[in-house]
C-alpha cells in the first residue's frame, strides 16, 4: 500500500526514489527498458499506422536512453525511426543509455549534430529525449538549437518525461508528453500538451518508505569561493539535564554545520561545555528557563547568524519554563526553521502560522509524547497511523517525525516511513542527535520531509555501524562518532561526491 498522496514530484524526488528501487532489487536496465516501451506504446497510439517514420533526439543522459530504447521498440514494431543525437555519442556516459543506443544504432539510421527544420518536417512524430529531469538553467547549444529546429519542423512533438527547456522561455512545448512515475513539478497543459503519465516499476516501497536514495537530499558543500561550511545551529535545551542539549549540538556539528552553539541555564552550562570544546555554550538565567529569560534568548539570537534553532531536550516540564516556550515557540517560528523535542513540544501552540512551501516546524516526540501532546493513534496498520499523522500534522501546519519501530514521517501533505534502526537505537540520547541532525538539515534549506526522510535513514546507518562496534551496549556518544562515517557512505553509495561538491552518477 502506497502511504504517501500522489503529486508532481522534483527531480531530486525522483532519483532518491530510483536509488531506493535500486536499493529494493531494480536493476537502472529495468527501469530504462520499462520507460522506453512505455514511450514507444504511446508514439505507436498517436502515429499513423507502420511503417510512419520518427525522429527520435536524443541527449546525452538517461533521457536520451529512454528516447533510444522507445526507438528499439518502434522498430520491433513495424515503425521506421531515426537517430539524431544532439551531441556525439562518445558522450553518452550512462552506461545503461549507452548499452541502449548501442542497441538502437546498429538497427536505425543515426545522424549526429543539430537537425534541419526540413530534416524534422518530413517525419510523421518528433521524439523529444533531449533533455530529462536534470536539466537546470537556461537552454545551452546545441539544445537551444534542437529545440528551434524541432519547434520550426512542424512534426508533432512527444516529450519523454518532460520537454526540452522546461521552467524556461525556450521550452519546446510539445503536444504530448509521456510522464514516468509521476508528473514533475513545473508541468501543465501549456508547457507539457497533454500528459500521460505511466508506471515503469519503481516499487511504491522507493517513494514510501527511506532508503539509501536519501542521501541524495544532503546538501553538498558550496562551490569554491563561498563559505565552505555553512549552517549555524542554535540549541536551547537543557537544565535539569545537561547530556540532551549536548549531543543534539554535537550532533549537528557531526552532520556538518560550521557552528553549535547551546543555550542553557546557568548551573547546566558548565557540564554542557564539558561534553566537548566543540561546543559553544551560553548560560542564561539560573536553575531552569522562566518566562524572564526569553528577552534574554531573542537578544542573544539577534547577536548571531542563525540558521535553524533546535529546542526542547532536557528542559524538564516546571511550569515556568514550559511557560517560557510557551512564548518563546510562536517568536522563533516568525524567523527561523525549528525542531521542537522533548518537553518543548507540550509548549506548541495549538495551530502555528501557515507558511509555503513548507511548514517551518518540525516537531519530534516519541510515542508517548505522541499520544500525549497531538492525541495520536499508536496501534493499527502502519499505514493508518500514518494517515492520523499527516492529518495531524496538516490541522496544525508542522511536520511531524514520531520516533517509534516504524518512524511516522510527514509534512502534512506527503508521508513515509522509517524502519532503518537495529534495536539498540532506542537507547537515551539518541532522539537528541537525531533532533540535532534534523536542525542542520533545516539549516541548509533542505525540506522539512526531506530533512526528516535523512535524518531518521541516517541515524539508522549510524546505528547498524555503533551496533557492530558496541554491540548491545550502544550509546548515544556511539552514534555521534559514525555518524561522519555513515554519511560518506552513503554518498558514495547514490554517486556523489562530497569533497568535489558535485554528483558523479
Amino acid at each position: 500500500m502506497a502511504f504517501s498522496d500522489e503529486g508532481p514530484t522534483t527531480p531530486l524526488e525522483m532519483g532518491v526514489m530510483e536509488q531506493n528501487a535500486i536499493a529494493l532489487g531494480i536493476s537502472l536496465d529495468a527501469l530504462m527498458e520499462n520507460a522506453g516501451r512505455a514511450v514507444a506504446e504511446e508514439a505507436a497510439r498517436r502515429l499513423p499506422p507502420a511503417p510512419a517514420r520518427v525522429a527520435v533526439l536524443v541527449g546525452s543522459g538517461n533521457n536520451g536512453g529512454d528516447g533510444t530504447c522507445a526507438a528499439y521498440y518502434l522498430g520491433q514494431w513495424g515503425y521506421s525511426p531515426e537517430l539524431f543525437l544532439i551531441r556525439p555519442p562518445g558522450e553518452i556516459r550512462s552506461p545503461v543509455a549507452r548499452r541502449c543506443y548501442e542497441r538502437a544504432a546498429h538497427r536505425f539510421p543515426v545522424h549526429v549534430g543539430v537537425p534541419r527544420p526540413v530534416d524534422l518536417g518530413e517525419f510523421a512524430m518528433v521524439i523529444d529525449a533531449m533533455l530529462g529531469t536534470g536539466q537546470t538553467g537556461g537552454l545551452r547549444s546545441p539544445y537551444r538549437e534542437a529545440v528551434d529546429a524541432a519547434r520550426r519542423g512542424g512534426a508533432p512533438v512527444l516529450s519523454v518525461d518532460e520537454p526540452t527547456g522546461l521552467g524556461t522561455a525556450e521550452v519546446l512545448r510539445p503536444k504530448w508528453t509521456v510522464a514516468l512515475t509521476s508528473a514533475k513539478v513545473g508541468m501543465s497543459a501549456e508547457t507539457c500538451g497533454e500528459i500521460v503519465v505511466r508506471e515503469i516499476g519503481i516499487p511504491p516501497e522507493a517513494r514510501d518508505r527511506t532508503g539509501p536514495g536519501e542521501f541524495l537530499y544532503y546538501p553538498l558543500p558550496p562551490p569554491a569561493g563561498e563559505r565552505p561550511r555553512p549552517g549555524r545551529v542554535v540549541v536551547i535545551g537543557g537544565g535539569p539535564f545537561a547530556g540532551a542539549p549536548a549531543l543534539a549540538g554535537l550532533a549537528a556539528l557531526r552532520a556538518g554545520a560550521e557552528r553549535a552553539t547551546v543555550f542553557v541555564p546557568l548551573p547546566a552550562s558548565e557540564r554542557v561545555q564539558s561534553f566537548s570544546p566543540n561546543l559553544v555554550v551560553h548560560s542564561v538565567g539560573e536553575d531552569h528557563f522562566r518566562p524572564s529569560d526569553v528577552p534574554t534568548l531573542e537578544r542573544a539570537l539577534d547577536d548571531q547568524h542563525v540558521d535553524a534553532v533546535v529546542v526542547g531536550m532536557g528542559i524538564g516540564r516546571a511550569e515556568p519554563t514550559l511557560a517560557a516556550f510557551r512564548e518563546l515557540l510562536p517568536r522563533l517560528v516568525n524567523r527561523y526553521p525549528v525542531v521542537v523535542d522533548a518537553d518543548a513540544l507540550d509548549a506548541l501552540p495549538a495551530s502555528l502560522p501557515e507558511t509555503r512551501p513548507h511548514p517551518k516546524v518540525v516537531a519530534t516526540p516519541n510515542l508517548v509524547e505522541y499520544v500525549r501532546v497531538f492525541g495520536g493513534e499508536t496501534i493499527g496498520a502502519v499505514s493508518d497511523q500514518l494517515e492520523g499523522t499527516r492529518h495531524r500534522a496538516a490541522a496544525r501546519h508542522l511536520a511531524l517525525l514520531v520516533k517509534g519501530p516504524a518512524d511516522l514521517l510527514t509534512d502534512g501533505r506527503r508521508s513515509a516511513v522509517n524502519l532503518n534502526h537495529p534495536a539498540s537505537l532506542a537507547v537515551s540520547g539518541s532522539g537528541d542527535v537525531l533532533a540535532g541532525v534534523v536542525g542542520y538539515l533545516l539549516a541548509r534549506s533542505v525540506g522539512p520531509l526531506a530533512a526528516a526522510r535523512l535524518a531518521s535513514y541516517w541515524v539508522g546507518e549510524a546505528g547498524h555501524r555503533a551496533a557492530i562496534r558496541a554491540g548491545p551496549g550502544l550509546l548515544a556518544t556511539d552514534l555521534l562518532e559514525e555518524l561522519a562515517p555513515a554519511l560518506v557512505t552513503g554518498l558514495d553509495r547514490v554517486g556523489r561526491d562530497v569533497e568535489a561538491g558535485r554528483g558523479t552518477s
